[in-house]
């Protein structure tokens, strides 16, 4: 995920369908806390973290 901001990725996604490590030796607890983990890495390459309404505008989901 690191990699990809640092090349000027517009956006990032995350969850245990994707990655189910937070590190070689340890499995996520969760979807929260690769959640938590993305948006470190987002904030860290000075990006904004969508709002849930916004990340479902952006798939073009509706509903709350």
């Amino acid at each position: 995920m690191d990699w990809a901001l640092a090349r000027g990725a517009r956006a990032v996604r995350t969850g245990l369908e994707d990655n189910i490590r937070i590190t070689k030796d340890r499995l996520a607890a969760s979807n929260a806390e690769l959640v938590t983990l993305a948006a470190a890495a987002v904030r860290r390459h000075g990006r904004r973290v969508a709002t849930p309404a916004q990340a479902r505008g952006m798939l073009g989901l509706t509903g709350s």
